[in-house]
């Protein structure tokens, strides 16, 4: 199967959804008009760089700096096939 985001892929946050921090779930959440979605701290750490503007390849190489004890490609490409999937990103 042929990956839908690679590394010049720029992934952003489709329109119905907002993408904030929410204080009282202690988490990021994506907001939409029918509810909303609960993001693990990984997926909110991928989420809040797909701004429209950094490529994949640029996604993983700040992640890796920020989390440098672990190799993040995998875990993001597949993150972002399931937020794809789930109508949470689009590509530019």
């Amino acid at each position: 199967m042929q990956q839908l985001f690679v590394s010049d892929s720029i992934p952003r946050i489709a329109p119905m959804f907002r993408f904030q921090w929410e204080e009282i779930q202690n988490c990021f959440v994506l907001l939409y008009p029918e509810g909303m979605v609960k993001l693990s701290q990984s997926a909110g750490e991928i989420m809040k760089r797909c701004d429209g503007e950094s490529t994949v390849a640029e996604i993983i190489a700040d992640l890796n700096r920020v989390f440098p004890e672990v190799n993040l490609n995998t875990d993001v490409h597949k993150f972002l096939e399931v937020a794809h999937e789930n109508g949470w990103i689009k590509q530019k």
